[in-house]
């Protein structure tokens, strides 16, 4: 059936007994297709019920929906005329793994793949149909992690302020609620639900109000006893206080109960939350029991759920998983934060030892610097680890509540460069761009594995913030692990005459190749490990531009304002004429998803491509 679903049209044409079956069809391609590329499984087969029943009811794409964070949309993307291309998902070229404006300009309004934005953008897009005298709806799905988040709060408020009409469905697949409350609950909601009753509620409310002298006391009255008992029976008062009509809790797995509220409802025009339990992993028993080894995966065997093997060196997480948790068994004043990703940044250890010196915050970044800068004025030294792509949402905590006040807070930017098949919304390669220029700050980026435990260890010795970047994964080799780390000084790792490579982090192994490329075709290059973007070793580079004069420098993020821009800034600064700069690093542009492999080799990032560009470019 799922194949002959080319639009949401061709949904709404079947009857609502063939719906579950069509769920049915949708958890099997998902889990054929996750099975082979990895993917976000857990959130997406938690979601298959509610996507079916939303463009069941809903006039999609005329009615407007928009996806929080896009982890749960598989189903979405299969009811929306991408079930052909769904095989494809997450390769180079093929559909992307979250909602994709350019993919699908009718059904994704956004591309999107962090949280808490959807209320917001969907606020905008309602004022923005009533402005223009529109009358469809607009539908903001976010999950209850996502809701933790400052900004969805901030929507709500102004959203419920505003008194617009715009639909929230609250995707909550953590929380359980009692079998005795849950029907009563689900009782309520049916009544409360039901449009006759909503009639009749408006009418009494005129009614009242009308009544000469006591009317409006009266409605008021009405108004306390009818709140009161929400209060009392239902978990739904906050978003009241906030302005919106609350429905719910609604079993999110339950077609026929879905179809039903969402009916009831549509034609109310006012702020209104629908509270949905689903349950993640739903349908698949390994993912059901361990979600969050599911909720990001790689590849696995659909019969035994066991994942591929990565093998391999370690990589920079597990590195920074075991020296974190070493050095806070020696220095009880090491504290731990992240941001909803403890497995994925390697805290497991640490939280397992240390769980009164550890703090997950959820998706709120900014709280977790402006945490940790707490911590760090009341004498402790904090650790925040969080990928690249999300510690953009502390900027400014980060300008105003560390660098500012100078405080001894360690950032460490997990996921840094690019990330591979997750796409734009996740590559972490604006971070050095958006940090060098961030007073009292010194950063770093390790080569290797080994080299992020020395620059850790290094980092406590610095009274003042310190941050270090490095990749997903591991790296090829490059650097000297005994050479010891000095502030602001970068490590030389062969020398040559013709041209100086600058490498910035995990670059350092590829530049290492790419230098012996060069010397099989008559070429020897000095090859630098830059350790240090902020300070630049600024004697190493004075030295290379005089002695050398043809300077490259290679890095993994945008170059606009990043390492090499540094080092062009310095030369300029330091009035050393006569030299040859050429950065080799990321456009202007948002990457694209693909496996790593796959862009580095795209961008020029792998030793063959840089050779080429050295040889073609600098030396003749």
């Amino acid at each position: 059936m799922i194949e002959t679903i080319k639009s949401p049209a061709d949904l709404r044409k079947l009857p609502i007994v063939i719906l579950p079956e069509i769920a049915g069809e949708i958890r099997d391609q998902m889990l054929k297709t996750v099975s082979r590329s990895g993917g976000h499984l857990a959130s997406s087969l938690g979601s298959v019920e509610l996507s079916i029943a939303i463009h069941y009811v809903f006039n999609t794409p005329k009615d407007i929906l928009l996806w929080d964070v896009g982890h749960q949309t598989y189903p979405h993307k299969m009811l929306t005329g991408r079930f052909d291309r769904f095989p494809t998902l997450r390769q180079f070229g093929g559909l992307s793994g979250f909602p994709n404006k350019d993919e699908s300009p009718e059904y994704d309004p956004f591309t999107c793949g962090h949280s808490s934005t959807s209320i917001s953008n969907a606020l905008g897009m309602v004022i923005a149909r009533d402005l223009k005298n529109e009358t469809n709806k607009v539908i903001a799905v976010i999950g209850d992690a996502s809701l933790a988040g400052g900004m969805s709060f901030e929507a709500l408020n102004h959203a419920g302020h505003m008194a617009k009409d715009v639909v929230v469905i609250l995707n909550d697949n953590e929380r359980s609620i009692s079998k005795s409350v849950g029907a009563l609950s689900r009782y309520l909601n049916r009544i409360i639900a039901a449009p006759t009753y909503n009639k009749i509620r408006l009418d009494v409310e005129k009614l009242v109000k009308r009544i000469p002298r006591w009317g409006f006391r009266a409605y008021r009255a009405a108004r306390k006893l009818e709140e009161g008992l929400k209060n009392l029976l239902m978990p739904g008062m906050l978003f009241e206080e906030l302005g919106f009509r609350y429905f719910g809790p609604i079993d999110g797995h339950n077609i026929t109960q879905l179809v039903t509220t969402f009916r009831n409802l549509i034609d109310l025009h006012e702020p209104i939350l629908i509270h949905v339990i689903t349950k993640k992993g739903k349908g698949y028993k390994f993912a059901e029991n361990d979600p969050a080894a599911f909720h990001g995966t790689g590849p696995f065997d659909l019969e035994t759920g066991k994942k591929a093997d990565a093998g391999g060196q370690i990589s920079f997480t597990q590195a920074f998983g075991d020296k974190i948790a070493q050095l806070a068994g020696m220095d009880p004043k090491i504290v731990g934060i992240t941001a909803a990703m403890l497995d994925g940044t390697g805290f497991g250890k640490f939280a397992a030892v240390f769980p009164e010196r550890f703090f997950d915050v959820g998706i709120s970044e900014e709280h977790a610097v402006g945490l940790g800068a707490g911590l760090a004025r009341g004498g402790f030294r904090p650790v925040i680890t969080i990928y690249s792509t999300f510690l953009q949402r502390g900027y400014d905590q980060m300008i105003h509540d560390v660098c500012l006040q100078n405080l001894p807070v360690i950032f460490c930017l997990d996921r840094a460069g690019l990330v591979g098949e997750d796409g734009p919304t996740h590559h972490g390669v604006f971070d050095i761009a958006y940090m060098r220029n961030m007073p009292n700050l010194t950063f770093m980026a390790p080569a290797s594995p080994e080299e992020l435990k020395k620059m850790l260890e290094f980092a406590f010795t610095v009274n003042g913030p310190v941050a270090m970047r490095y990749p997903k994964g591991s790296a090829l080799p490059g650097g000297n692990i005994d050479a010891p780390i000095r502030l602001g000084k970068a490590e030389v790792l062969r020398t040559g005459r013709d041209v100086a490579i600058v490498a910035l982090g995990s670059m350092a192994g590829a530049a290492m190749e790419s230098a012996s490329l060069l010397s099989n075709k008559g070429f020897e290059a000095t090859v630098v490990n830059a350790r240090f973007i902020k300070p630049l070793d600024e004697e190493l580079i004075t030295s290379l531009c005089k002695e050398i004069k043809k300077i490259v420098t290679i890095e993994d993020g945008i170059l606009e304002g990043g390492f090499g821009s540094s080092v062009l800034e310095f030369i300029e600064k330091a009035s050393l004429n006569g030299v040859k700069v050429r950065r080799i690093g990321l456009p202007d542009a948002f990457i694209e998803h693909g496996k790593r492999s796959e862009l580095f080799s795209k961008y020029n990032l792998t030793p063959p491509a840089i050779c080429d560009v050295i040889v073609k470019e600098v030396l003749t």
